[in-house]
Parts: C-alpha cells; structure tokens; sequence
C-alpha cells in the first residue's frame, strides 16, 4: 500500500505532462494512469507492473492528434488495443528476445531528444501558439521564436530541474518530483510570478470523473487510423514488456509476456472510452514501485485509487501548476 502510495504521488506530475506534451488536455492523463493502471494491475503479466502514459507515446499520439482530433485517437488506441490483445493470444509475446539491443537503445535515445525538445517551449517561456509535430520543424520554430522567451520561466523550469535533481539527498521517502511541484506552484502563485499555468492554457481542469463513451468508428475512420494503431500497439507491446524484463531483474521474478500483452491491449481498449489516451509499462514508475517495496499488484491498485482521489478532491488544483515546472520535471525524464 505504501509503495502504491508513493508511486501514486511520482506518477501525478509525469500523468499530467505526458498529456500535455501529447497535445491533449491534462486530465486525460490522469485518466489514463487511473484506468490502465488498474486494468494492467489485474489482467497483465507482471506482479509489478505500473502502466500509464508514457514519453514515447508523445511523438506518435501528437501527430495523430494533429491530424485525426482527439476522436480518431480514441479510435486508434482501441484498434491498437485489440492488436495487442491479439498479438498475446497468439503466444507473440517472447519475440522481445529478438529486438537487437542497439535497436532499442536508439530508439529510446531518438525518445528523449524529442521529449526534451518539445518541452524548450514551455521551459523558455515562449510564444509560440502551435507546435509542429515534426522534430526538425519544432526546432526551426524554437530557433524563430527564442527572442519571445518570458524572462521568468527560465527560473522556475531551473528551479524545479535542481528539485527532481537533488531532493533525494535530503529524502527519499517524498518522491522528487512532487515536492518540485508543489513548491514552484506555491512560490509562483504567493510571489506572483508571471508565467503561464495548466489553467492559464487550458483553463479550469475538470475534476470529476469522465462519463463512460464509445468513439464512432466507421469504416473510412478506421482505415485511416490501420497505420498509427499499428504504430501505437507495436510501441506500447515493446515497452511493456522491456519493462517487464525490467522488474524481472529487479525482482527475481518472472513475468508472463503473453499475458501481459493481453492486460495491456484490454488497457487501450478501455483507456480511450473514458477519455483517457494510449498507456503502457512504465519503466521509471516500475521500477519506482519495487524500490518502494512492491511485490503485488495491490500496489498498482493502490496507485490507480491514490490518482483517482486526487483527481477527485484535489483536481482543480492541477490548474495553478507552472508549465515551466511540467517542463523542468520531463527534461530530467528526458536526461535519463
């Protein structure tokens, strides 16, 4: 329950810019570590097993949001669900072993640049109303805009990349990037610092819980969608299970692979009916949860329900968060 707690805590601030870095509304993060989570939790394949939005879902839900709106995201999260799913029951899952390791490491390396690329404009403050998806078209228009930096937002990104950085030599009970949160947020609000929030963004954030929804999906749609399904379930399929790979080692346990693509497809199915966006393992909240001392699913359980009160009782609180902050927390995501 402790661990659960704690991993609960670390994943609010990463749920929450994860989705903003996606293009879609904050909340639809927290949905989606809230369902997934939970779903993951009793269905997948691994006792320990986190899942949630991930950064290497950015780059892909992004574009496709881009071009398809929030509904044909929906539409290819399910179709990539049931993918999964079927990959699972076809006993597809220890393919793994054969994805070279240089493979996965330039693929996680081309992850972060784009992460850490795409949050320069909330860190520097910058003026730009809307970001390209392209990596090399993001940075010519950075590169165009740096002259509009806000000269405040600097500060706060600096502030709370020095917090996630080295709180954990003071405790390592009160995960990082929740006190980087939480004090920026106040310091900005009580000095009335000048730099734009979720809620100065996106406006007053929801803090019940969504209704439950099936997206309209035609024929049309869904072949247009064939392509980035496919993209969306063979990336959430890898990830998962290499963080299942993950807390094997860390565990001394051994995961289902099949199985744990069945929990992640069923996951995705579920996940966008609630208005949540693509989810999978979680390394870093994985391996946060085994730190912690979590050995069941309980604790990813516990996890959902930590993020579902504080989305409930604490939800309209999400809007006086920095997005200098958000970016400050994913560039050390990104580092790692």
């Amino acid at each position: 329950i402790t661990a659960g707690v704690i991993v609960g805590v670390v994943a609010l601030p990463l749920s929450i810019a994860f989705a903003i870095a996606s293009g879609v509304p904050p909340q639809a993060g927290l949905y989606t570590a809230i369902i997934a989570g939970a779903v993951v939790a009793m269905l997948g394949g691994s006792r320990v097993q986190i899942a949630g939005p991930t950064g290497a879902f950015v780059v892909i839900i992004y574009g496709i949001v881009q071009q398809h709106g929030v509904a044909g995201l929906a539409v290819a999260t399910i179709m990539a669900g049931v993918i999964l799913v079927a990959l699972g029951l076809a006993r597809l899952g220890g393919a793994i072993k054969f994805i070279p390791h240089p493979v996965v490491t330039g693929f996680t390396s081309g992850i972060a640049l784009i992460i850490f690329t795409g949050q320069l404009r909330d860190m520097l403050g910058l003026q730009v109303t809307r970001m390209p998806a392209a990596f090399l078209a993001q940075v010519g228009v950075l590169a165009e805009m740096v002259t509009t930096s806000n000269r405040w937002a600097p500060g706060v990104g600096v502030l709370a990349v020095l917090t996630v950085v080295y709180w954990p030599r003071v405790s390592t009970r009160i995960p990082s990037p929740f006190v980087a949160l939480i004090w920026t947020t106040a310091a900005v609000h009580l000095l009335d610092i000048p730099v734009e929030t979720i809620g100065s963004r996106f406006g007053t954030i929801d803090s019940s819980f969504p209704a439950f929804h099936i997206p309209a999906i035609s024929l049309e749609r869904a072949r247009a969608l064939v392509a980035p399904a496919f993209a969306i379930a063979m990336l959430g399929g890898i990830e998962s299970l290499l963080s299942a790979v993950v807390a094997d080692g860390m565990t001394g346990g051994r995961h289902r692979s099949n199985m744990e693509l069945v929990g992640q497809g069923v996951a995705n199915i579920v996940t966008p009916m609630f208005g949540g966006i693509p989810a999978t393992g979680a390394i870093a909240r994985t391996a946060t949860n085994i730190r912690s001392g979590g050995r069941t699913p309980v604790s990813a359980l516990v996890h959902s329900a930590t993020l579902l009160a504080i989305t409930l009782f604490f939800g309209q609180w999400v809007a006086l968060i920095p997005m200098a902050t958000l970016a400050g927390i994913l560039i050390v995501v990104a580092y790692h």
